[in-house]
């Protein structure tokens, strides 16, 4: 007779879209998954009826008013404890009794819980690609110093895992990580100046939060896993090509040295990767068929352009400097996507000013936490002074 121990999540950023998405799929397996905490930002009337509905031991919020709202509407049957600010995700984060924590706080926010599970040598369900992009060498290098096990959650990344399974790594050509193009793939540079924050949340194929959503319409988004992948997988910027792929199937693509080419196809839905990282190696059922392949009839591919999406080749050179480099730009653009939602900038202003940014550091090579914090603050300090002059 076989048992199945319960895997405790720790679920960082409960609230967003892979959150929610995480919590369906542990909800489907009820036999193979429990929840031992769970933290929101300030989505306090979600995370109540998240915790109510799975009961964890531990609840982190923004601060102290949210600590003190999410006391006051939980029913008097269901009382974790409840943390809030920057320790108490660092204390979820590292709980004794957790198996395994999944990242999934959108930006820099999620770097320093991350890294503490990181510490603590837990397995993590990574979603918070900035973890990797501000810090890769070190996060890299400390999950090795502990033994925790990073598992990707991005689309992109889950499937290049699945697709070096049971391959050598050096065996990989390269490495191609494909991207829907976003909803102005095939407007005309000149009329950018005049999309709206609206225009730019419309994804055409997946449906993300705002940050995520206006880094895809720029293709930051794909610039950034680029710098991930580098560091997950442990190849050079130079052996990863980006391609576009309107139709979002194939997830990402490896070539091998025999000229081999290895994909992972699905349908477009973020399930599939969480279930493969909280289940690895296994597989569970999530909900998900196959592609209706006749239905789609033709999958194409594209290179990108980048005269009118320039952030992918912004994200490109800082992965090419290295050190404190892809954490300024990573902050540099969190405050310009900030500010194109506020409509303080037009959308063409966005790589501006994170290139003008990148221009104005002075980069640290091999730089601790203290020295990426650091860059983190200084970056975000002088790109908010860049928004009324790119505001004008």
């Amino acid at each position: 007779m076989s048992f199945i121990v319960k895997k405790r999540l720790v679920i960082l950023g409960s609230t967003g879209s892979i959150g929610q998405n995480t919590l369906e799929v542990a909800a489907m397996h009820p036999d193979r998954f429990s929840v031992a905490a769970l933290s929101g930002a300030r989505n306090i009337e979600l995370i109540a009826r998240q915790i109510e509905r799975f009961s964890p031991d531990m609840a982190v919020v923004m601060d102290a008013a949210g600590a003190m709202e999410l006391e006051n509407r939980l029913s008097s049957g269901t009382r974790p404890k409840i943390l809030y600010g920057p320790e108490g995700l660092a204390a979820a984060a590292s709980m004794p009794d957790a198996d395994m924590v999944v990242s999934a706080i959108v930006g820099g926010a999620g770097l320093l819980p991350t890294f503490a599970a990181v510490s603590a040598g837990k397995d993590i369900a990574l979603a918070n690609k900035e973890t990797l992009v501000m810090a890769g060498d070190l996060v890299m290098k400390t999950a090795s110093d502990t033994g925790a096990r990073i598992l990707p959650v991005d689309s992109e990344h889950s499937a290049i895992f699945q697709c070096l399974s049971g391959n050598r790594s050096q065996d990989v050509a390269k490495i191609i990580l494909t991207a829907s193009g976003g909803p102005f793939l095939r407007m005309e540079a000149a009329s950018f100046d005049a999309i709206t924050p609206a225009d730019a949340l419309a994804h055409p194929v997946w449906n993300m939060g705002n940050k995520i959503s206006i880094d895809s319409a720029t293709l930051m988004n794909k610039g950034l896993e680029v710098i991930e992948a580098m560091h997950l997988f442990d190849v050079k910027p130079e052996k990863i090509e980006v391609l576009v792929h309107p139709q979002s199937i194939v997830h990402s693509m490896v070539v091998f040295a025999d000229g081999a080419v290895m994909a992972q196809l699905g349908v477009p839905d973020m399930k599939g990767a969480i279930g493969h990282a909280l289940s690895y190696p296994k597989r569970l059922f999530v909900g998900l068929t196959a592609p209706d392949f006749a239905a789609i009839g033709s999958l194409t591919f594209e290179k990108p352009d980048l005269d009118r999406f320039p952030c992918l080749s912004l994200a490109y050179n800082a992965a090419r400097t290295g050190g404190t480099a892809p954490c300024v730009l990573n902050a540099a653009n969190e405050v310009a996507v900030n500010a194109f939602l506020k409509q303080s900038i037009k959308f063409t202003a966005i790589p501006a000013l994170i290139e003008d940014t990148l221009a104005e550091h002075h980069v640290v090579s091999n730089p601790g936490m203290d020295e990426i914090l650091e860059a983190d603050r200084w970056a975000r300090n002088h790109a908010e002074s860049l928004v009324t002059r790119f505001g004008g």
